[in-house]
């Protein structure tokens, strides 16, 4: 785990050399930019690709991390002050981008230090190799895809993320990134122990070409210079997991991720999702499926399936709500990641732990989404139900946040069985453990609570407006007048940056937070 090793006198030269130079590469891209009048974004991009080049080759030039660790602090205080002060436009700049366009103040400059410096403290011993193969795709591959997606870059992909992101630019990372992580396993074979070694080329080479698929998915949602962070988190969690959990497989994994591919792309198809959705649930299905087996996947799946189909059911009716609510059936990143963002999570932890009283948490934060949106689906689609402040108990009209009806909480509870019966039906041995009973009581009322308090969230905190051109109460910011202009809502009650997907996220925690809870106290486990 975390490590900070002692220095040593010896890696004293090579501290100064790397200081040295990457000082020397700033300087004479600041030349380039002031006095050559080079762009600043493309000197900033082949500094980062420099960058990843000089960090692959940092743990073959030192004995422990100490001094590339100060290293990393170093460069770390210096970008953060230049995002302050603006002293180096080769490292930051905010100010256009290529074609003239405003850019987004990004944080990458500070964020590639920084996990650089994560992944040292924990990788440095045993996995150095995992350490140089992350931050080399991230350093060429990030940089290439922004190069060419800014200067070739034609065909743009809709609804993904804050910066414009291309095909090409995709298209870009994928090879490169392959390229590099089939280098890097040939290269490192003989350091590898895990469920990579001594398999034949062409199984290296199909894995090569999924985890390829992974950074570039990730390079594609992210904007602000968060991948300068995600990239190599997201490749070294996987490489690490392959290598020290040895109850992950890699013929599943891979299979996990293909299943994952065919949801998201499936889930476009039909409307379930937009391009960021279905981007989001690749990743996150991928990590569950593919790590986790089918203990975990059948019951995302069962949540994913039912709530989905659900979603779709009785739209002439529930169309009346859909400029109520802040989204529609369609779901985008946030909305998966409010979902199932603690589930990916937990999925996540126990891979690194293998306590079973996760996998309980698991199973209610999914009971905790499903009794959500069967709430409100079920609710808003009965006829002629009535619904009440849960705070109050006051009647208020059906599909108002914080509403409550008998028919709504009835379906969240059987919404959140659901999910334990589905892990019931493959043989979790935990759940027998526990006792069959008990486990579909504690996930069904897990559910059942996390819904309520999502109720309570929403009529306590969450933000509602007033929508002057319908005359009528939302949770959308803005609405969209005749013309086709945006008319910006005036907030009546709430918080304004809570918001649905803030709400689904207590619910969902809540949820996981219960069922673990109950289970740690019990001590059976």
């Amino acid at each position: 785990m975390l490590n900070l090793q002692a220095p040593l006198p010896q890696d004293l030269p090579s501290f100064f050399m790397t200081i040295s130079l990457v000082l020397s590469v700033i300087l004479l891209g600041e030349l380039l930019i002031r006095r050559f009048s080079v762009s600043a974004f493309v000197v900033r991009k082949i500094i980062h690709l420099g960058m990843g080049i000089v960090v692959f080759f940092v743990p073959s030039y030192f004995a422990t991390n100490f001094y590339p660790l100060l290293a990393g602090l170093l460069f770390l205080l210096l970008n953060g002050l230049n995002l302050f002060r603006g002293w180096f436009l080769s490292l930051h700049s905010d100010t256009v981008e290529p074609g003239g366009e405003p850019g987004l103040n990004s944080y990458g400059s500070m964020l590639f230090p920084l996990v650089f410096m994560l992944l040292a403290l924990f990788l440095w011993d045993d996995n150095r190799w995992i350490l140089q193969s992350a931050m080399l795709v991230m350093g060429i591959g990030d940089s290439l895809a922004a190069l060419v997606g800014s200067t070739a870059g034609r065909r743009h992909i809709e609804h993904l993320t804050e910066s414009p992101k291309t095909l090409e630019g995709s298209a870009t990372m994928f090879v490169v990134s392959f390229l590099l992580l089939l280098m890097c396993l040939v290269f490192f074979g003989g350091d590898i122990n895990g469920a990579l070694a001594s398999q034949p080329f062409w199984i290296i080479l199909l894995f090569a070409l999924f985890l390829a698929l992974v950074a570039t998915a990730v390079e594609a949602l992210l904007s602000r210079g968060l991948d300068n962070f995600f990239i190599p988190v997201a490749i070294a969690y996987v490489l690490y997991v392959l290598e020290m959990n040895h109850t992950v497989q890699l013929w599943n994994f891979i299979a996990g991720g293909l299943l994952a591919l065919f949801m998201a792309v499936f889930s476009v198809k039909v409307k379930f999702l937009n391009n960021s959705g279905a981007t989001a649930t690749f990743l996150l299905g991928t990590t569950i499926f593919g790590i986790g087996g089918i203990a975990w996947t059948v019951p995302m799946l069962t949540f994913y399936l039912l709530s989905s189909v659900l979603s779709k059911l009785g739209k002439k009716k529930k169309a009346k709500f859909d400029l109520v609510f802040e989204k529609g059936s369609q779901r985008d990143a946030g909305q998966v990641y409010a979902n199932g963002g603690i589930a990916w999570i937990l999925m996540i932890v126990f891979s690194l732990t293998g306590h079973p009283a996760v996998f309980f948490a698991y199973l209610g934060t999914l009971a905790a989404v499903q009794a959500d949106t069967w709430a409100t689906e079920i609710g808003t689609m009965w006829p002629n139900p009535k619904a009440w402040l849960v705070t109050s108990f006051k009647e208020v009209p059906v599909g108002t946040s914080g509403g409550v009806s008998v028919p709504g909480t009835s379906g969240a509870f059987i919404g959140s069985l659901f999910i334990c019966a589905s892990a019931l039906l493959v043989n979790v041995g935990w759940l027998f453990e526990f006792g069959v009973l008990q486990s579909l009581l504690l996930i069904g009322f897990s559910g059942l609570a996390a819904s309520l308090v999502d109720s309570f969230f929403g009529a306590t905190v969450q933000a509602q407006y007033y929508d002057p051109i319908r005359e009528k109460v939302t949770e959308r910011t803005h609405s969209v007048a005749a013309d086709g202009s945006l008319v910006e809502n005036r907030l009546l009650k709430g918080v304004p940056f809570v918001n649905n997907d803030l709400v689904n996220t207590l619910c969902a925690l809540s949820g996981s937070a219960l069922a673990y809870i109950v289970v740690v106290n019990l001590g059976i486990f």
